[in-house]
């Protein structure tokens, strides 16, 4: 498996990366979260920007980016529009999202971007291929907080990201047993173990999925979330703790 390198990070490597979220409203929120990060230890932050107030000015989005860029110095940013059909804030339409995310790739304040995979194909294709000419990473995304697929569909999904070229192919889902749990994990590791060539991140999400942000490296995600303060998602654990575990499994593993 090849992995993916972003600034100081190699992702698919070692301990699975721990991403950190921000979602604050406005510029001098993001950029006050921003620093105050810099307190902890993490690898990457994600700039959840669909719950940035003045998201559809790609303007004062990129002026935004550029401040959180000067707040963060080196740590790598992950811009991710999570549209309300995923589980985010706010809606979007496909050609305002191409251009937003267009425009943040060519800013060169952003390092990844998440590209959500069920746009249709020839969406997904223009913003893979935008962000891909800007020299930036692309994180392919599918999430769905009312159930978990079956195992086949969980690899079907993850596939067609690789095979779309996605670097890093993501899903998420919310389990409603312990049974959907395992079949998540079922899922990743027939994927990271005998069909991806490149690093994937996966989770359950909720209370019932809390072991899956623990367990990647054991069946293959390569990254997971913390949280300080805020979470974007259900089920984020306080980075320290998070860091804490990951460490613990790496060195029995």
């Amino acid at each position: 498996m090849k992995t993916v390198k972003v600034r100081n990070i190699e992702i698919g490597a070692g301990i699975p990366k721990v991403i950190v979220p921000i979602v604050a409203k406005d510029a001098d929120g993001i950029e006050a979260k921003g620093r105050e990060l810099t307190n902890y230890t993490m690898d990457v932050v994600e700039w959840r920007v669909d719950f940035f107030e003045d998201v559809y000015d790609i303007e004062k989005t990129v002026a935004a980016a550029k401040r959180l860029r000067e707040a963060l110095g080196d740590t790598a940013i992950l811009f991710t529009f999570r549209t309300k059909m995923e589980g985010g804030e706010k809606g979007i339409d496909a050609d305002t999202y191409t251009a937003l995310n267009k425009a943040l790739a060519e800013s060169g304040y952003v390092d990844l971007i998440d590209v959500e995979f069920f746009w249709g194909d020839d969406v997904i294709r223009t913003n893979i291929d935008n962000i891909h000419a800007a020299g930036k990473t692309v994180v392919g995304s599918n999430h769905d907080f009312s159930r978990t697929p079956d195992k086949e569909e969980i690899v079907r999904r993850l596939k067609k990201m690789q095979d779309m070229g996605a670097d890093i192919p993501k899903v998420a889902f919310m389990p409603q047993s312990i049974e959907d749990v395992i079949t998540l994990q079922a899922a990743t590791d027939e994927f990271a173990h005998g069909i991806s060539d490149r690093p994937i991140i996966t989770m359950s999400m909720g209370p019932k999925g809390v072991v899956t942000r623990l367990a990647g490296e054991l069946f293959g995600s390569s990254m997971t979330f913390g949280a300080v303060g805020q979470v974007s998602a259900p089920g984020q654990i306080p980075v320290e703790k998070l860091q804490t575990v990951l460490q613990i499994l790496h060195d029995a593993i």
